[in-house]
């Protein structure tokens, strides 16, 4: 289901705290981080904390310039993004500034948990939404896309929330504000707890700006990891928009289809890639982009094959199809975005050749009109 594009945002010390265990809160950014901050804000549909950080903080987290207000509102859109929180027991002070500053507010809860929240906040106009007898982040987002139109989320924190959203593979953009002080105290609260990404510390994160912003120096990431088994990540979205990109680079052909493959290992690294044609006229993408790898690697049980097109399962340029080669390199999950329709080969069905063999196979259709584009002529 599609989600809002969720980005988490934190200023943390160098030792990775985002705040002292005194009773006022540490203040890790200056004037001009907060300043780039609420730009972030306004350039948001919602804003989201947890429960613990309206406790501890006591945000009001609005725009704080009238400028991006009145642009916001020029733009058509409402002065405020609409602020959310989450609380699994819906224990929420009603008194906080949450609640009586900036526009709409809405609260995602268990079903329990609503009972609560509903009376707590009687009389406030917040919206109180269950999500089912647990907090299910995609449940969450899916609602703030579907029904509330959320297209952007920024997240505020706490940890606890940030951590959440990596381990389930939800998060598209990571921005810290590395503040130059280490808070030195082991109890103090860290951005992320345990297990927070997928792969552990194998897995990493690719840098895409750093830049100084006063005496902080912002750090925008993206995560690169694969899901696992059947469960899209963020990143899973990423690298099949560059298997559809590759597409577009194949020679044009009337009698085979214009497709691009990623391989990416478990831990976020590129093995290769490929796209049709590249190596002589009648290789396919899969096929020119496994090629790159030596046999028996052992990152390929864990990899994932991205291909903006369905694996073929039968061929004539070659002995054996593309979901074959997929299999016989070890590889066990596929991500595709466009199932093949029978232009070629009719009742074509890669997916379910590599899905009787064991692999996961996921189909992301909000990429097929990408990947149908480099395939216009054959219409």
């Amino acid at each position: 289901m599609p989600h809002p594009y969720v980005l988490l945002s934190a200023a943390v010390s160098l030792d990775g705290r985002l705040d002292d265990t005194g009773p006022e809160r540490l203040l890790l950014s200056g004037p001009a981080d907060f300043d780039r901050v609420d730009e972030v804000r306004a350039d948001s549909d919602a804003i989201l904390v947890g429960a613990g950080t309206l406790r501890a903080d006591n945000p009001r987290l609005l725009v704080n310039s009238a400028e991006r207000r009145a642009a916001r509102v020029a733009a058509g859109r409402p002065a405020y993004p609409l602020k959310v929180t989450v609380s699994g027991t819906g224990d929420l002070d009603p008194t906080a500034n949450f609640w009586s500053t900036g526009g709409e507010k809405v609260v995602y809860t268990s079903d329990e948990g609503a009972v609560t929240a509903a009376e707590a906040l009687r009389g406030l106009g917040v919206d109180v939404v269950s999500v089912g007898p647990g907090l299910d982040w995609r449940a969450v987002l899916t609602h703030l896309h579907d029904v509330r139109g959320v297209r952007r989320l920024m997240v505020e924190g706490g940890g606890r929330v940030h951590t959440q959203l990596l381990q389930q593979g939800l998060a598209d953009e990571l921005q810290l504000a590395l503040a130059p002080l280490v808070v030195g105290q082991p109890h103090a609260p860290k951005l992320f707890g345990s297990g927070a990404y997928p792969g552990g510390p194998r897995s990493r994160m690719r840098l895409i700006e750093t830049r100084p912003v006063g005496d902080v120096v912002l750090m925008r990431y993206v995560p690169t990891a694969p899901g696992t088994g059947p469960v899209p990540s963020a990143a899973d979205h990423r690298w099949l928009e560059l298997a559809c990109e590759l597409a577009a680079e194949c020679p044009p052909s009337r009698t085979a289809f214009s497709v691009g493959a990623v391989v990416v290992a478990a831990d976020g690294t590129e093995l290769a890639r490929g796209y049709s044609r590249e190596s002589d006229p009648v290789s396919h993408a899969e096929e020119a982009a496994l090629a790159k790898i030596a046999p028996g690697d052992p990152r390929l049980p864990g990899a994932t094959v991205y291909s903006s097109l369905e694996p073929c399962a039968r061929r004539a340029s070659r002995p054996a199809p593309c979901a074959r080669l997929i299999l016989d390199a070890g590889v066990r999950r596929v991500v595709t975005a466009w199932r093949e329709p029978d232009t070629f080969v009719a009742a074509a069905d890669g997916n379910g050749l590599l899905a009787a063999a064991g692999a996961d196979v996921v189909v992301l259709p909000e990429h097929e009109s990408a990947a149908k584009a480099p395939n216009r002529h054959l219409n």
